[in-house]
């Protein structure tokens, strides 16, 4: 239990990290009104491009000993179901570290607009958003296919969740967050931009929590 609890708060680390580096690369108190073309990272500081490329370069390591914790607290329901969890877990962010580690760089050639001819800042668009940009779309149908799986393994029943954690699962979670854009922009302006590390730092506390009341119940059993 002890190894469990550990991974779970290195996965919590891991959204801290790399929340705050996806912060400092994409947060300005524009975001919302220029998301068009990169057009937000305009507003972003060069120094905070490189601050929030580091950040979150050391921290995504620590998603996958997040992920190694979820497979533990699924595997006494479902060996094979909480296999292919982390398996996707560990795509999900395979992915996601290549994108997250591509935003400094397109940060840095929206500062340069104006130093280079029109074409030639058209050609590097275009070509960062068929390569880098579309690997959102990617991960958003790995993160859906996780989360299917990570339900259907809790409602078998038999893992240390609650059948109730089935409810929190990452899409579900990340909905939520991005449904702040319609009613609370003033909070979704600084959730957005973090959306995915917000949303893991939800299902890292909650698992923890979980596994807590099932250490305690397991001593008084």
């Amino acid at each position: 239990m002890n190894l469990t609890k550990s991974l779970g708060y290195l996965g919590i680390l891991a959204s801290i990290l790399v929340g705050l580096g996806e912060y400092f690369l994409h947060y300005s108190s524009d975001i919302l009104g220029h998301s068009e073309h990169y057009e937000f990272f305009k507003f972003v500081p060069l120094e905070n491009l490189t601050i929030g490329h580091f950040l979150a370069v050391i921290g995504l390591p620590f998603y996958f000993a997040g992920y190694l914790h979820i497979y533990r607290m699924l595997k006494p329901g479902n060996e094979i179901l909480a296999r292919l969890v982390l398996a996707t877990g560990f795509i999900a962010f395979a992915v996601g570290g290549v994108w997250i580690g591509s935003r400094a760089s397109i940060g840095n050639i929206i500062h340069l607009k104006g130093s280079m001819d029109n074409q030639s800042y058209e050609n590097l668009i275009t070509h960062y958003t068929n390569h880098m940009e579309v690997l959102v779309q990617v991960l958003r149908v790995v993160i859906a296919i996780l989360s299917t799986l990570f339900v259907i393994t809790i409602l078998k029943g038999g893992t240390y969740y609650k059948k109730w954690m089935a409810i929190f699962n990452p899409i579900v979670i990340l909905a939520v967050v991005f449904s702040t854009m319609f009613f609370a922009k003033d909070v979704a302006k600084h959730l957005v931009p973090i959306a995915m590390n917000v949303t893991h730092f939800i299902l890292f506390t909650l698992s923890l929590y979980q596994l807590k009341k099932y250490s305690k119940n397991q001593l008084h059993a």
